[in-house]
């Protein structure tokens, strides 16, 4: 169930220090690990299982500007100019393209608010376009529908999922950086309160700054350290078709269904927001920071199963630096995806468009999405920790943002400016009340 992925080879050896040491493998460790390396900083990445098997790999690909919260915009929009230079700074394609993403609609509600974005979108320098009814039934004509207006957001494109990342990796050992596959960070070593090493079950780095890139896996890391990080996941399901379908475009919105177009000429299909909470001993911890955001969002989202409980990632668990680690015993988050939803998501995509009727399911999975109280990333140093930085809780935009996130992490440990405003985003925030302050997108 696991869905495509290049692999890449790790690094011969464990050095016995960094500069820095990256926790997580996946889109925002691996870019924050790529721009330090470029900056001549001696960076290691440790990654438990593959670099970028986890959401880096099982998300739409999309990276947008379209329909970002105001707090997000500015590090999306940096990081679609990264993503266009990544392929000619490491001589390689990870997919990225400018296609542009269109959505469409029927409801009227939705299409104004998709104009009130546009409108906040223009005092910013953002260019997307409202589409009447003639200019969205025509560019959604694959459908055969008549369609009441909807948006196309032109400088906004796609990445592919099972190779960008991978290639950025590669490129952290080109830079003079190392990448350590199967190697899991247990924990960390403190003197005088502050980051002196990272433990790994192959041995101890030692350094003075270690970020904590871990995805879904991050709150149950920060637990050990007397850390309190508000984070919860639901699991989606995803499938994708085998190439054939003609006429599509390259990413479309529907509140039916969407679809992305694959490197290899498939799609890859997904209903937007549907998913499934799966209670653990984390998601009861943190349970009533979470109500404004599930409140916003319960028409979405349905009870899951023991799945979470299974896959270990939100546990509550006290582990010895000496001793197998629950990120060990599981070393890549493949939940089973919902076959419901997954024939649901199958019978709107090919009612919505016929063609798909013709090309076979190639693959289906599931994954988890991370996501902290407010829907907005935490980046930043933590305060009662010098020298431990967490970038975690992407709240399922990471791919998009991923290498202006790596930037601005970069930019935060070497005293550069930073790429975007960093305040939006520190973690201390999420000490205080979010109700009242869930993303809007």
């Amino acid at each position: 169930m696991n869905p495509p992925l290049m692999h890449i080879e790790s690094s011969p050896s464990l050095p016995r220090e960094a500069d820095v040491v990256v926790i997580g493998g996946g889109v925002v460790g691996v870019f924050a690990s790529y721009y330090l390396a470029r900056r001549g900083v001696k960076v290691a990445l440790l990654e438990k299982g593959r670099v970028a098997a986890e959401q880096s790999s099982r998300n739409w690909g999309w990276c947008r500007q379209q329909n970002r919260d105001a707090r997000e915009l500015p590090i999306a929009t940096k990081s679609l100019d990264l993503w266009e230079k990544v392929a000619h700074e490491t001589g390689e394609d990870t997919g990225f393209r400018r296609c542009g993403l269109l959505y469409l609609s029927n409801d009227e509600s939705e299409l104004e608010g998709w104009a009130k974005w546009r409108d906040f979108a223009r005092t910013v320098g953002v260019t997307t376009h409202m589409l009447s009814a003639e200019e969205a039934s025509e560019r959604g004509k694959v459908t055969g529908r008549r369609w009441k207006g909807g948006v196309f957001s032109p400088t906004d494109g796609t990445a592919d999922t099972s190779k960008a990342v991978p290639i950025a990796a590669r490129a952290i050992m080109a830079a003079g950086g190392t990448v350590h596959q199967q190697c899991a960070a247990r924990g960390l070593e403190l003197s005088g309160g502050r980051v002196s090493g990272v433990v790994t079950e192959a041995g101890t780095i030692r350094t003075k700054t270690a970020v904590m890139a871990g995805g879904a896996w991050a709150s149950s890391f920060c637990n050990q350290l007397g850390i309190r990080f508000p984070q919860a996941s639901v699991r989606q399901s995803i499938l994708a078709l085998a190439p054939g379908a003609a006429g599509l475009p390259d990413a479309l919105y529907t509140g039916l269904v969407s679809l992305t177009r694959r490197g290899n000429g498939g799609y890859t299909l997904a209903i937007s927001g549907r998913a499934r909470v799966d209670p653990t001993p984390q998601q009861f911890r943190f349970g009533r920071e979470f109500l404004p955001m599930f409140a916003r969002r319960w028409r979405s989202l349905s009870p899951g199963a023991f799945e979470g409980l299974r896959q270990g990632h939100e546990s509550l668990a006290k582990w010895r630096l000496d001793e197998v680690t629950p990120m060990e015993l599981n070393r890549t988050l493949d939940p089973r995806p919902d076959m419901r939803q997954i024939r649901a998501t199958h019978r709107r995509a090919c009612k919505l468009v016929p063609e798909l009727q013709r090309v076979e399911i190639s693959n289906v999975w599931g994954g988890y999405i991370d996501s902290t109280p407010d829907g907005i990333p935490a980046i930043g140093e933590v305060q009662s920790i010098p020298g431990f930085i967490l970038a975690a809780g992407f709240s399922g935009h990471g791919f998009g943002i991923g290498p202006g996130a790596g930037h601005m992490i970069a930019d935060i440990i070497t005293g550069s400016a930073p790429i975007v405003d960093p305040h939006p985003y520190r973690p201390e925030r999420l000490k205080m009340s979010a109700w009242g302050k869930v993303s809007d997108f």
